[in-house]
């Protein structure tokens, strides 16, 4: 048996356990699953190791959100990228990214861990201030009413989708997606 002291030391792959196993206990008991304890025990690190890279819970949960952010904001880049017209092409990549969202896909599996995004402001802080940033870059090709419109529609329909009685109707998301980059382009 490997011990602590005798294992190599990895904290890139420790620290990838710990935000894994957050998010797995946060999909499969709610935002309150996600505890030191039941954390630490779930990835196979003491407390003192979990606390070495994330010194508090708060900063688990928010380490979960900041690589959610992250990977929301390399997917925007790599859609922008692909984009040939400038006006609008930051609303189109968030629309299409926000509506692609993999949540939204598992049903309420995944809507657990975004809707507990709700209760923690530190989180709400951490998207805003992203989303701030971006709109601050882009100011020039997607500062319009319309394009608000676009992006807001995205979110109210992200939110609605996650938040949806079990069983009850599903939207076409799709068909929303496209009416929503449709409406940037007549920007």
């Amino acid at each position: 048996m490997t011990t602590a002291y005798h294992r190599k030391k990895q904290p890139e792959l420790v620290r990838r356990q710990l935000l894994d196993c957050a998010v797995r206990l946060g999909l499969e008991h709610g935002p309150s699953g996600i505890t030191v304890q039941a954390v630490s025990e779930a990835a196979g690190v003491t407390r003192g190791g979990l606390f070495h890279h994330f010194p508090s819970r708060q900063a688990l949960v928010e380490g979960v959100y900041a690589e959610m952010v992250e990977k929301t904001d390399a997917e925007i880049d790599a859609l922008m990228a692909k984009d040939t017209r400038p006006r609008g092409s930051f609303t189109r990549a968030y629309v299409q990214a926000v509506l692609n969202d993999p949540a939204l896909k598992d049903g309420a599996r995944g809507a657990v861990i975004h809707i507990s995004a709700l209760s923690e402001p530190s989180v709400r802080r951490l998207w805003a201030d992203w989303f701030k940033q971006r709109m601050e870059r882009h100011r020039d090709t997607d500062d319009a009413p319309t394009l608000d419109l676009v992006r807001l529609a995205a979110d109210g329909a992200w939110i609605a989708h996650l938040m949806r009685s079990e069983g009850g109707p599903v939207p076409d998301l799709a068909a929303l997606r496209e009416r929503l980059v449709a409406m940037t382009l007549l920007e």
